[in-house]
């Protein structure tokens, strides 16, 4: 059984559904049962939460390894009830701003904390440090829903953004074989783009003339 933190979640939910399509048990982890119905088909929930380790015993029984999130209050004792649970891989979801070691910047600062964390955990761990996620364009949304023109800061930086599902397919093998351990992976999609082109390409798929304006960053 593969525990996934943030099943729920944009990058946890791609590597759920990866999961699922790979035909690997998967167990979501659920603040409370009403999140159920947001896990992909095939996928188990349990309840328990990463900020109090005392409640993961429930959701770490019979789990093989662990997709793991940036942050929580306690890591050192959520892995430590992973190790005791028999855990045997930990992967753990990172950024690319961690791979600068900034920590005068808060986003790198605790995924830096988290990835210490488990490196010093005893169990054998995966780093994923993906761009920007794809989805976050969903941010877009109520600009779309107002009108034609969606403005934006960061105008003049390209970004190679990420599909949450293509971290899923490459935490699938990490989760589920041997041969990645102690490594950490840069990941990014397949084109830098900026923000105006990415709104390009979706109005040529949504068929709308659609205008980027740039903000102050």
């Amino acid at each position: 059984m593969i525990l996934v933190t943030g099943a729920t979640g944009n990058a946890g939910g791609g590597v759920a559904r990866a999961l699922v399509d790979a035909a690997a048990p998967v167990r979501g982890l659920l603040r409370d049962e009403s999140q159920a119905s947001k896990l992909p088909n095939g996928a188990e929930g349990a309840v328990g939460d990463l900020n109090r380790p005392e409640t993961l015993a429930g959701p770490l029984e019979g789990v093989s390894a662990v997709f793991l999130l940036s942050g929580y209050d306690d890591m050192p004792d959520a892995l430590a009830r992973m190790r005791e649970a028999g855990v045997e891989r930990v992967v753990l979801l990172s950024g690319s701003g961690a791979s600068g070691g900034d920590p005068d910047n808060a986003i790198a600062r605790y995924q830096i904390r988290s990835a210490g964390f488990v490196r010093d955990s005893g169990l054998p761990w995966t780093v994923l440090q993906p761009n920007s996620f794809m989805t976050n364009t969903y941010q877009w949304l109520p600009q779309l829903q107002a009108g034609d023109v969606v403005r934006a800061p960061f105008a003049d930086v390209a970004v190679s953004v990420i599909d949450p599902y293509d971290i899923g397919a490459v935490a699938v093998p990490a989760l589920t074989t041997t041969g990645h351990e102690g490594r950490t992976y840069r990941l990014s999609g397949p084109e830098a783009l900026l923000p105006k082109q990415r709104l390009e390409i979706l109005g040529r798929v949504l068929g709308r003339d659609l205008r980027f304006e740039a903000q102050s960053n």
